[in-house]
């Protein structure tokens, strides 16, 4: 049974961090992708990062570039959102997911993913 447990989130100042973690159970990555998305209050479910297991290459939406950063620890079979300079805007429900044969064109697209988590709240005040 794969598993997929979001923990890290909370609540934080404006310009804070935060790092958001992702343990996959049962489930192995290969050359698979592990994403980010989030979904305000209201709002649609929105991409924010992504990277492929096996080449760390990652791929990030305009409003988090230079601020979250995606990372993995294969050891772990855990991936990670680090978070810089958080906005009110950020104010999300934070989830990953997991996908094998996502088309990397398509990689923002929710459903391109086969495994979601729970979801961890991360709450920005201003």
């Amino acid at each position: 049974q794969v598993q997929l447990v979001e923990s890290g989130g909370g609540l934080v100042q404006a310009g804070g961090s935060l790092r958001l973690s992702c343990a996959a159970a049962g489930y192995t990555f290969g050359n698979g992708f592990v994403a980010w998305f989030r979904q305000a209050p209201e709002k649609e479910r929105e991409f924010v990062a992504a990277l492929r297991w096996r080449s760390r290459h990652t791929y990030y939406v305009d409003s988090v570039k230079g601020r979250f950063t995606i990372s993995r620890d294969n050891v772990r079979n855990t991936a990670y959102l680090q978070m810089n300079s958080l906005t009110p805007e950020d104010t999300a429900v934070f989830y990953c997911a997991a996908g094998s044969r996502v088309i990397l064109s398509s990689l923002a697209k929710p459903e391109q993913y086969d495994y979601w988590g729970q979801g961890t709240q991360v709450t920005v005040s201003s």
